[in-house]
């Protein structure tokens, strides 16, 4: 069962699908999923991004310096050069929402730190790399094709400025994940991505922040 969970057969096409199609449940379902799989199939941790950091603190410090980061960077210069509008309209519902502040916090860490980069850097490019080999031109596609399938899934939910603004982000952490094959970086700076757009939605600084640059 061990192979047929790691190839691409009827059993492993099934596994894919599952775990997919776990987030439809309940986030971040479809991570512990991948979990599940990684154990039954007996692949290796590290073929999935789980090795341990050379330094936590070091690890968790980049990841949260540079989580912050990106979110400025996009949020004041990228998305307002793509045309998006300075307030995100499908959770602005957040702003001074204490009631809803707990549970976004808890998504932005479980479901986005650990759940997305789980799937969508680990199992994606495992099972991508199973598929097209781990040589320059085959990362590089799978770089790009885990970007744009991240991105548009946030289509549903964010519309075209999600879906542009987590292609781009996509693209950044797969670039690294392609080059490092750590996770624990990753994690904890899409953790810290999403934790500063709650903080900014809350807050309703949205768009004071988007016009730091351009007004």
């Amino acid at each position: 069962m061990a192979a047929e969970l790691r190839g691409f057969g009827p059993l492993g096409i099934a596994a894919i699908l599952l775990i997919f199609l776990g987030n439809a449940l309940v986030r971040p379902l479809s991570a512990v999923l991948v979990l599940v799989w990684a154990g039954w199939s007996r692949t290796p941790w590290h073929e999935i991004g789980y090795v341990k950091p050379k330094s936590w603190p070091g690890a968790v410090l980049v990841g949260l310096g540079f989580g912050v980061a990106l979110k400025f960077l996009m949020k004041s210069i990228v998305m307002p050069l793509l045309g998006a509008p300075p307030i995100n309209p499908a959770y602005h519902y957040l702003a001074g929402n204490q009631a809803a502040l707990a549970g976004a916090i808890y998504m932005m860490i479980a479901g986005a730190g650990f759940g997305e980069e789980t799937v969508f850097r680990g199992f994606v490019f495992e099972r991508l790399g199973k598929l097209l080999g781990s040589g320059g031109r085959a990362r590089t596609f799978i770089v790009l094709i885990s970007a744009l399938f991240f991105g548009l899934l946030h289509y549903p939910d964010q519309g075209l400025a999600g879906v542009e603004q987590a292609t781009i982000t996509g693209l950044i952490f797969g670039t690294i994940f392609a080059f490092t094959g750590r996770l624990v970086m990753l994690m904890v700076a899409h953790a810290a991505f999403d934790l500063v757009a709650v903080a900014m939605i809350y807050w309703d600084v949205e768009a004071a922040v988007a016009h730091l640059v351009f007004k």
